[in-house]
């Protein structure tokens, strides 16, 4: 570069000072220098950065977590759940909740869905969800039995509770034997289950797999819920499920949890068993397999920016995979997928929270006039430095 272009920027340098020296000679006179044009392009850079460091911090939430004593009382437990068996047939499945509190919920059939699957896991209806319960095997139309008169009475076959009692249904009568404790081992023999088609059905879907999803609602204290084979029945405190239609039949609770949730979903919440899987080699299948997950339930609130609360928990988990004997065989442990859930008595506490504007506002104030207070005294340093050398150079003491 000539002296034409260094000139030149030492002249645009010159513009560019922001902290003018008032001469000796006039001190109504302001002095810009290059030095002075430097400090002030890095000065104006440096608070450029820690603008937008602000900046982003100001736009940044942060989650702030506390933890406290959890003292409600009272509430339920909202369980979401949506699992795929691959292996094992809609009609051989049922789900159960009971809670150490005594409550016992057989057979979940309200807000609980199966979607059937053949054996490469293709959908095999036509992908509406299908509700679990009386409503989702109806009688055959062309049924002509007596039960079809709108004044039919069914006998409950000894299961009544009360005089009088009918039961209408084969799912009334299993109600009843359930209340009674009591297994319905042969609904061949039951006039309401007659055109039922119960075993039919089951061997109808042999070797196809289960799409199953849905909703339970329990109570806030320590239980499980478990997928399991057969109809299932209370006796006294004996959970009992009726495996007599699958004598013979090898039971393969291989499965895949696309999601489990204890309650509503906030903003990067994790759920350990979300997307799980655990398909066992076909050729180790030798017998029957229990799969056990032991859940701790944290319960927790989230409190968003804008006040908004969800209330909701979290869970850790530890899983135990148990091969046992074949039930149908005449002995052995109920196959299944179990999942034990205890609750912790601690509440954890999650509040979004930003840097208000007034303190944005007041940091910036900081940023402006700090590095211009520094900028200026590293100037004011420079130039009197170079001042003073131009004066001994002047006066020759200086070579």
């Amino acid at each position: 570069m000539g002296v034409g272009g260094d000139q030149h920027l030492a002249n645009l340098l010159k513009k560019l000072d922001a902290f003018p020296k008032q001469r000796e000679e006039a001190a109504e006179f302001f002095q810009r220098t290059s030095a002075g044009g430097v400090i002030t392009l890095v000065s104006g850079l440096f608070m450029a950065l820690l603008f937008f460091s602000e900046l982003r911090l100001f736009t940044r939430v942060t989650t702030v977590n506390e933890l406290s004593v959890d003292t409600s009382r009272g509430e339920m437990l909202e369980i979401h759940f949506d699992v795929t068996f691959p292996r094992m047939p809609c009609a051989w499945l049922g789900v159960d909740a009971m809670d150490i509190s005594g409550e016992v919920q057989l057979e979940v059939d309200h807000d609980v869905y199966k979607r059937r699957l053949s054996a490469n896991g293709t959908p095999l209806d036509d992908g509406t969800k299908h509700e679990v319960g009386p409503s989702a095997h109806p009688v055959p139309g062309n049924a002509t039995d007596r039960t079809a008169d709108p004044n039919y009475c069914g006998s409950c076959y000894g299961a009544q509770s009360r005089e009088g009692q009918c039961c209408n249904t084969c799912a009334e009568v299993r109600e009843a034997y359930r209340t009674k404790g009591w297994a319905l081992l042969d609904v061949d023999k039951v006039e309401q289950c007659h055109h039922e088609g119960y075993k039919e059905e089951i061997q109808e879907q042999k070797g196809e797999g289960c799409h199953m999803w849905g909703e339970l609602k329990i109570n806030k204290v320590a239980g499980n819920f478990h997928f399991a084979p057969g109809r299932s029945y209370q006796q006294g405190n004996m959970h009992i499920h009726d495996l007599s239609p699958f004598t013979g039949q090898a039971f393969d609770f291989s499965h895949t949890i696309h999601k489990l949730a204890f309650g509503q979903e906030y903003p990067g919440m994790k759920n350990p068993l979300d997307g799980v899987q655990l398909l066992l080699p076909r050729l180790l299948i030798s017998a029957a397999g229990l799969y056990q997950y032991f859940l701790k339930v944290v319960p927790t609130s989230y409190i968003n920016l804008y006040n908004h609360t969800i209330y909701t928990n979290q869970f850790s988990v530890t899983e135990h995979f148990r091969e046992t004997a074949s039930p149908t065989a005449g002995g052995g442990q109920l196959p299944g997928v179990f999942l034990f859930y205890d609750l912790s008595p601690i509440k954890v506490r999650f509040q979004e929270s930003r840097i208000s504007f007034l303190s944005f506002l007041t940091s910036l104030c900081a940023i402006i006039g700090g590095v211009f207070t520094v900028s200026g005294i590293i100037d004011a340093t420079v130039y009197h430095g170079q001042q003073a050398i131009k004066k001994k150079l002047d006066l020759g003491k200086l070579s």
